[in-house]
Parts: C-alpha cells; sequence; structure tokens
C-alpha cells in the first residue's frame, strides 16, 4: 500500500512538473488553471497524509520555477489576493472573511 502511494506521488509531481514548464517556460498551458489545481490539490493531500514522502523537490515545496528574464518585475503597492484554489463554497467564504479582515487594518 505505501508503495502504491509514494508511486502515485511521484507520478503526480512529474505531471506537475510537465504542466509547470509548458505554463512558466512554453508560456503554453495544456490543461486548464482549474485541472491543475486539482492535481495540485491532491499532491498537497497525500503528502499531508504520509509526510515521510515530501522532498524539497516537490512542487508543493517551492513556487513555480525560474522566472523568465524577458518580463520586468512588478513591484504591488497593495497585496495581490488570491483565492488560494478555493474548491467550496467554504473556502471561498474563507477568503472572503481574510479580505475583510485585512480591509479593516
Amino acid at each position: 500500500m505505501t508503495a502504491s502511494i509514494q508511486k502515485k506521488i511521484e507520478q503526480l509531481r512529474l505531471e506537475i512538473d510537465k504542466h509547470n514548464y509548458h505554463y512558466y517556460i512554453e508560456n503554453s498551458p495544456i490543461i486548464s488553471d482549474a485541472e491543475y489545481d486539482k492535481l495540485f490539490r491532491l499532491l498537497q493531500d497525500l503528502e499531508k497524509q504520509h509526510p515521510e514522502f515530501i522532498t524539497p523537490e516537490s512542487p508543493t515545496q517551492r513556487v513555480g520555477l525560474i522566472p523568465q528574464t524577458e518580463f520586468a518585475e512588478a513591484k504591488h503597492l497593495i497585496p495581490m489576493l488570491s483565492l488560494d484554489n478555493a474548491f467550496s463554497n467554504e473556502e471561498v467564504e474563507q477568503f472572503d472573511r481574510r479580505v475583510q479582515q485585512r480591509l479593516k487594518r
């Protein structure tokens, strides 16, 4: 059972890395953001359930890939917030609460 979970984690990492390459390097994604988010969430869940399989190379342990040099760095005066891959009404409501709390500052 553990070997099959480890294999699934490794397969997900390879698949996510492939999609990261197409998205960040080729600027030509081959799946939708929602499909990517589901794969990433599945990997996060499996690693959370089996932390013994987490490695520094996992896509969950780093942000994106090396930035493209053709784009200038953009500094934002106001923090860029995201839905953090919300998949349910509850997650959207949690995001809304976080935004409301920040706006009160």
